[in-house]
């Protein structure tokens, strides 16, 4: 009987342990609260900062459009006659929502073969990376969290034609990005956490 209840609980903690908290933080409206909840966030926000340069409300901001900072989010299933399912919009996983091609052009340049995309300090060091070269490249400031953004969603070849640009939509959203990260600058000074 020991023997069995040992293996059972041997097992439940090594179940627990290896599933990942994916659900999102409680008021995504305070960065304070965010990073109070999950300080792992912040810790992993500010690496990338140092080593891109990338503000950490930038990222903030970024995450919140992308995933909702759900670790685990993918995007919806395409349905043929509406209901016949045809698989996933596209291959965006994980908090910063990266493609699977650009996902691998990260890893393998940046040598980080075992990097994931459900692990926040991975998904920052590849939005930080990612929004470096996009600075390197198209001259976009790491602090300009509205072009920092369409760069991100349209890709630096989709930016540079000014592909967003047929998609008011999508410059609605970056707006709302931009207006994001100000505000999550402001509460990030104001609680001491930048």
């Amino acid at each position: 009987m020991k023997k069995g209840f040992r293996a059972i609980a041997l097992l439940v903690l090594v179940a627990a342990c290896g599933s990942g908290n994916f659900s999102a933080p409680r008021n995504l409206d305070d960065a304070c609260s965010i990073v109070s909840q999950r300080p792992a966030y912040l810790r992993a926000m500010k690496a990338s900062e140092r080593k891109w340069g990338i503000p950490v409300n930038v990222q903030m901001a970024v995450l919140y459009q992308e995933s909702k900072f759900i670790g685990n989010a993918r995007t919806p299933y395409k349905f043929a006659l509406g209901v016949i399912p045809m698989g996933r919009q596209s291959s965006a996983f994980g908090y910063a929502q990266a493609l699977d091609a650009t996902w691998d052009e990260y890893r393998d340049e940046q040598r980080k073969f075992g990097a994931k995309r459900d692990r926040i300090t991975d998904a920052t060091d590849f939005m930080g990376w990612y929004m470096n070269e996009s600075t390197r490249a198209l001259g976009i400031s790491k602090t300009d969290a509205l072009s920092q953004y369409l760069a991100y969603h349209e890709g630096r070849t989709g930016y540079s034609r000014g592909s967003y640009n047929a998609k008011p939509w999508l410059i609605r959203v970056a707006s709302q990005v931009n207006q994001r990260s100000a505000a999550y600058r402001a509460q990030l000074i104001a609680c001491r956490k930048i």
